[in-house]
């Protein structure tokens, strides 16, 4: 599995980011400091949560 970094994340030396890996019709994502623990969503999924986080019209 390729992971890819975050345009987002920071430094390389704080590790402090969130890594993306094509599985199949999935995505994959992970934080550096918890490579261990992976979450999985869909494309259309994860295309709807980056929208509504950018509109700032989330839950809460």
């Amino acid at each position: 599995m390729a992971w890819q970094k975050s345009t987002f994340s920071g430094p390389e030396q704080t590790n402090d980011c969130v890594e993306v890996a094509a599985i199949g019709g999935t995505i994959a994502l992970r934080e550096s400091d918890a490579p261990a623990t992976v979450v999985r969503t869909t494309p259309p999924a994860l295309s709807a949560l980056i929208r509504t986080l950018k509109a700032g019209t989330g839950c809460g």
